[in-house]
């Protein structure tokens, strides 16, 4: 297992939606390992497999957060519902765009139905920052950014901080889209 670099915002991987996985097996396992590690080292709540170049539907998620009493660390081909329309307003980060946060609005609550590495199924009932969490990891596998959920005012901010990032010199410049959320 290994940890991973992690792709930063202006990838284009970033912006392709995610195959569904179909297969589960040892191959899937290291990935979802390597998810993991990368994930802890990086001390985040959470990282899709875009974000380390892997075009598939599996998240990883820090098992310590709030409201996750399975301790799940990973979901696989997740499908999120939402329960009640109850929204969230409040800091958002992302490993892809690193050291920028911004007020982001999310649902509340959340139901992602989805399966464990080995094709088990599993459901995560969440709310808060779990709920957040999964939302914004499963962003990431329909190729949206959180800077996508942002107002115009916010979305410029952005791109203003992006161009004096230093890690950020010569990557293309991002794509940002308006979120029907």
């Amino acid at each position: 297992m290994t940890v991973l670099s992690i792709r930063k915002v202006g990838d284009p991987v970033l912006r392709r939606p995610a195959e569904a996985v179909t297969t589960f097996d040892a191959e899937l396992r290291r990935l979802v390992q390597d998810l993991t590690e990368t994930l802890a080292e990086s001390r985040g709540a959470g990282l899709a497999a875009p974000q380390i170049g892997v075009s598939l539907r599996v998240f990883a998620i820090n098992p310590d957060l709030p409201g996750n009493d399975l301790k799940l660390d990973h979901l696989v081909n997740p499908v999120v519902s939402f329960p009640d329309e109850e929204e969230q307003d409040g800091p958002e980060g992302c490993l892809s765009i690193p050291g920028i946060y911004l007020d982001t609005k999310r649902r509340m609550n959340v139901v992602a139905k989805g399966q464990t590495a080995h094709g088990d199924p599993v459901q995560v009932v969440g709310a808060g920052l779990l709920a957040r969490c999964v939302q914004h990891e499963t962003d990431h596998l329909d190729g949206i950014l959180f800077i996508d959920r942002q107002d115009p005012a916010g979305r410029q901010r952005l791109l203003d901080t992006l161009r004096e990032a230093s890690w950020f010199d010569g990557l293309p410049a991002p794509e940002v889209r308006v979120s029907p959320h």
